[in-house]
């Protein structure tokens, strides 16, 4: 007679080479029915096998399947996180469920989040922006582990009681709506057994001294409130930008966390921070920092999980079906929006998880010099002239002011192209804004990549009639891009820029850039600041053209 898994494997061949049988899924089932958490693999298979086969079988067949898919997924959901959220809600219409709308982006979060609770992880960062659904994700992640180890005790914590009461009423709500939610059906005969409001604790199956879950904000008492053996979850501990900004309050938030909050953990407890990224001190950074690079961290298994609004291609993340997420227009309407406001930090920080330390900021608004679109008058002018940073789209940004120079030494920056667009596209504002503002002299920095850049510059300007003095210069690496910027800082404070209400939406985006860069390094765009050096090194040490009179030698 066949072993147990010869007959598993057995079976696996039927259904591989006549996968519409549906007798075979059930038998198959059946056989491991009896011990899930030994199995959880193949009764993930049988899912996705019979998830294929609904999209393809006959409807008189399709009820069958579905029945089967169902207590599948109910059979594997308390040892599989992914599963569970899915069975959870199988009773909802599918435009009315939070996790499979969001599941093709949620999924490596959900991922990561069951490896924590298997112990092949020991702390989880997640970094997303605001209304994606990392709270709700939390709230499905405590409900999944009280039900099954009710005896351990998890503790979340955010910086106001509001959000902490919220979290406490949502998870009961999934516990104990049976309309809405099939808890009880994956944890048969767990049941709440104590709740206390006030507190926002409870617990499952029986009262105990510390609590299942344990809801808590980083200002109220937590000594003595629960000691963490499951879960530790910080979500959002920075509660505005402002509270960002203050490096005093920040400190405070850390003192809190590292004194309060991290205590309260044992040491088998597993820690989960969640929050949007607001700055380098907060204390998502400030524990990343410490346990990524301290040798005392050596040996502590760390996953980092950073998702911005927009990806590398300028799309959204976060894109749910139904239309429960963000699209890239509303991405790009906040950005244009913060652009605006001329806060282009803020967005960065809140949307793209790239916190902007503003103290630490090389060019301050407040010390740049303005002009009102009046130019001094033309027999002042010396020439004009354009530095370029060229790139070819994508990420990098093609960067060129356009630079007016007069007698008295003064430069006005009278407009730029600045633009992410693929290289003919630049190429072609370039040449526009060359006969435009009537620019006699272009510095390119090139490398062997970007010289063809210039060259068809330089061909697109020729069958315009156009002829000017075109120039190139080495490009350098990123550290010494950043030291030239540092360098030249002086200088580029000396330049005047339209005031606000005179600038277009490129040369608002162009400034927002310059004002970004940070003294401390780990600037991700600094396309702007970068052609600004270029174009006061280009002041600093101008080409000049001498003339000589001599004889005719004819």
């Amino acid at each position: 007679m066949s072993s147990g898994v010869e007959l598993v494997n057995q079976i696996i061949y039927e259904i591989r080479s006549n996968p519409h049988e549906y007798q075979n899924y059930e038998d198959l089932f059946g056989l491991v029915y009896d011990a899930p958490s030994e199995n959880v693999n193949t009764l993930k298979w049988i899912a996705s096998m019979l998830n294929r086969e609904l999209q393809e079988c006959d409807v008189d067949f399709a009820e069958q399947f579905d029945d089967l898919l169902k207590r599948v997924f109910t059979k594997v959901a308390p040892y599989d996180f992914d599963s569970y959220m899915i069975a959870l809600e199988w009773n909802r219409e599918p435009r009315d469920r939070f996790y499979l709308p969001r599941r093709s982006t949620l999924k490596p979060l959900a991922d990561a989040i069951q490896d924590l609770a298997d112990d092949k992880l020991d702390e989880l960062f997640l970094s997303m922006p605001p209304r994606v659904g990392k709270t709700s994700l939390l709230m499905f992640a405590i409900t999944w582990l009280v039900g099954r180890n009710p005896e351990a005790s998890n503790l979340y914590s955010a910086y106001s009681d509001y959000i902490t009461n919220a979290f406490y009423t949502g998870c009961l709500e999934i516990i104990g709506d049976k309309v809405t939610y099939r808890w009880s059906d994956i944890f048969p005969g767990k049941v709440v057994a104590d709740t206390n409001a006030k507190e926002e604790y409870f617990n499952i199956d029986r009262k105990k001294r510390y609590a299942s879950m344990t809801a808590r904000s980083l200002y109220g008492t937590l000594n003595g409130a629960t000691d963490c053996n499951g879960f530790l979850i910080a979500d959002d501990l920075i509660g505005s930008i402002e509270e960002a900004m203050n490096k005093d309050r920040l400190v405070n938030v850390w003192l809190k966390v590292d004194n309060n909050l991290l205590p309260r953990a044992k040491q088998t407890a597993k820690i989960l921070w969640c929050g949007t990224r607001w700055s380098l001190s907060d204390p998502i950074g400030l524990r990343r920092e410490l346990v990524t690079t301290s040798k005392e961290f050596a040996n502590h298994r760390v996953r980092i999980i950073t998702l911005p609004a927009l990806n590398e291609n300028g799309e959204s993340n976060f894109n749910y079906d139904y239309g429960v997420g963000f699209d890239t227009n509303y991405y790009k309407s906040r950005m244009a929006s913060f652009e605006h406001n001329n806060d282009l930090a803020s967005w960065e920080a809140q949307y793209m998880q790239e916190p902007i330390e503003r103290s630490g900021s090389l060019f301050e608004p407040a010390e740049m010099l303005y002009y009102n679109g009046e130019l001094p008058p033309d027999d002042m002018l010396v020439r004009k002239f354009m530095a370029v940073d060229p790139a070819f789209g994508g990420g990098d940004y093609t960067a060129a002011p356009v630079v007016f120079q007069y007698t008295d030494g003064s430069c006005y920056i009278v407009d730029c192209v600045y633009s992410n667009e693929e290289k003919g596209r630049t190429q072609a504002m370039i040449v526009d804004a060359i006969q435009k503002y009537g620019v006699t002299a272009v510095r390119f920095e090139c490398n062997k990549m970007t010289m063809s850049y210039k060259e068809e510059v330089e061909t697109a300007l020729k069958a315009k009639g156009l002829k000017i003095n075109l120039m190139t210069k080495a490009a350098p690496n990123n550290q010494a891009k950043e030291a030239r910027i540092m360098d030249k800082a002086a200088t580029i404070r000396g330049f005047y820029f339209l005031e606000d209400n005179k600038r277009s939406k490129t040369y608002q985006a162009f400034i927002l850039n310059t004002f970004s860069f940070k003294i401390v390094g780990g600037n991700k765009h600094d396309d702007a600041p970068d052609s600004l050096a270029m174009a006061a090194d280009f002041v600093e040490r101008p080409v000049t053209n001498r003339v000589e009179f001599m004889k005719r030698p004819w």
